[in-house]
């Protein structure tokens, strides 16, 4: 399991600093196009758009497995034992399902029908589901992390997904 989530983890960490030079690219091509040429391109504006979207989404979903999201701790910091253990199990649970069925399965319907509308982007002309399909790639990312969560739960030696990595604890114990 432990090999697959480092997979997991060198493929997602690629993907998103692939996508974030391509955005930076974009961007400066953009201002430079627009304030030294003159003539805005509307393909890099829409392509950074779409790079944002893709980016966010998907460093989300790297963020939950690095366990480095945006957590509100105030009631589960103080919790030690079973109590702690029972609100790992739920707040994992919580994201699982969301992430299963919000992003994962409402993110697959949207895809699948604007894929059957034909929609297509104004300037890129490319297909609005290769676009949306960000929504329930992230979220069947984010099942995948908490299915690992769960795992190391039930084996005694994983953490919650508020917990810090085993190796930030090594590392602030230096």
């Amino acid at each position: 399991m432990q090999a697959l989530t480092k997979l997991v983890n060198t493929i997602l960490k690629t993907v998103v600093v692939t996508v974030f030079v391509i955005l930076v690219v974009c961007v400066v091509w953009q201002v430079f196009s627009r304030f030294i040429l003159g003539t805005p391109s509307t393909v890099t504006d829409e392509l950074a758009r779409f790079m944002f979207m893709w980016i966010g989404l998907i460093g989300a979903a790297y963020t939950l497995g690095m366990r480095r999201h945006l957590a509100i701790d105030l009631l589960t910091g103080s919790l030690t034992g079973t109590k702690k253990l029972a609100s790992d199990y739920f707040i994992t649970l919580a994201i699982a399902v969301f992430a299963g069925v919000v992003m994962f399965y409402g993110g697959g319907q949207l895809v699948l029908k604007t894929l059957a509308n034909g929609q297509v982007s104004p300037a890129l002309r490319v297909p609005m589901g290769a676009v949306y399909a960000a929504i329930p790639f992230s979220g069947a990312v984010m099942v995948f992390y908490c299915f690992e969560f769960f795992v190391g739960l039930l084996k005694g030696t994983g953490t919650g997904p508020n917990d810090p990595m085993p190796e930030d604890v090594d590392l602030a114990a230096k």
